[in-house]
């Protein structure tokens, strides 16, 4: 699922490449994609692009005369940018991969497409992103929350460290993937409890959270869409690497399994040693 880094990727790549164009049209290929129906699609054409911003892990595409169209990339979505298109016929919808399409006035634009049988990303053109039901729930920004924001925010649910923090309702834009990697970069169990963290874990678990993803950030700012998936892969210490040494102490990555997802760790950097049972079941003291 593209997170924070990748979505503030996109925005800056089209910052630096659609900005200043204008739309020729929208064209909709995935009809249970566009969750609004007003203002209709046909009335981006014509507006010049001049913004692309990112609410947690939604991206803001900004449109003069006050229209948004913002979108949540789900699992399995994401935004490819085309120099050119091979046909200028319109989308008609069906059951390939591009869920939406945005041409411009000078050949180029960008599609947003979603792999799988699982159609999750959600699309929204709007007067206002406040009213995108998921962007108005969301807690403080992960990247730019100062200490006490960071820790109240944490604080304020009860749970796993690991569910707190990717919570989109406490902070926006950490999912799975820089989680496992923050976490680590902590040397904190997910299933350390929230209410139990000292001032000092808040503190240690913020600075890993700034430098995780600020440094996903810094790498990322630059690519290409096509490469940025790429270049997360590469930066990853435990997340999707079960089974390889830590880079850190050397010890094997290990894995918690549960019905639709999966974390990492490493045992001697974050759990004394002792690798984690179920979730349900693990006795560690967190």
């Amino acid at each position: 699922m593209p997170e924070l880094p990748e979505v503030e990727a996109l925005a800056g790549y089209l910052r630096q490449r659609a900005v200043g164009r204008r739309v020729d049209r929208l064209e909709v290929a995935a009809i249970s994609a566009l969750k609004t129906y007003d203002p209709a699609p046909a009335a981006v054409a014509g507006r010049a692009v001049i913004d692309a911003r990112r609410h947690g892990k939604f991206l803001d595409v900004v449109f003069d005369g006050g229209l948004h169209l913002v979108v949540h990339l789900a699992r399995a979505g994401w935004l490819h940018y085309r120099e050119a298109f091979a046909s200028t016929v319109p989308l008609r919808p069906g059951k390939g991969p591009i869920a939406l399409r945005v041409r411009l006035d000078d050949g180029s634009g960008f599609d947003l497409t979603e792999a799988g049988t699982q159609k999750k990303l959600a699309a929204y053109l709007v007067t206002d992103p406040q009213v995108v039901p998921g962007v108005a729930k969301l807690g403080p920004d992960a990247l730019s929350a100062d200490l006490a924001t960071f820790a109240g925010a944490l604080r304020s649910r009860r749970g796993q460290v690991k569910g707190v923090l990717t919570d989109q309702a406490v902070l926006a834009g950490v999912g799975n993937a820089y989680s496992d990697e923050i976490l680590h970069a902590a040397k904190l169990s997910p299933f350390a409890l929230t209410d139990r963290l000292t001032d000092d874990q808040c503190a240690t678990l913020h600075a890993a959270t700034r430098r995780v993803l600020g440094d996903a950030v810094t790498r990322s700012l630059g690519q290409r869409a096509a490469e940025l998936k790429g270049e997360k892969r590469s930066g990853l210490k435990v997340h999707a690497r079960t089974g390889l040494p830590c880079p850190v102490c050397g010890d094997t990555v290990r894995e918690v399994s549960f019905a639709d997802s999966s974390l990492q760790y490493c045992p001697t950097c974050q759990t004394g040693g002792k690798p984690l049972a179920d979730r349900r079941l693990s006795k560690l003291v967190r």
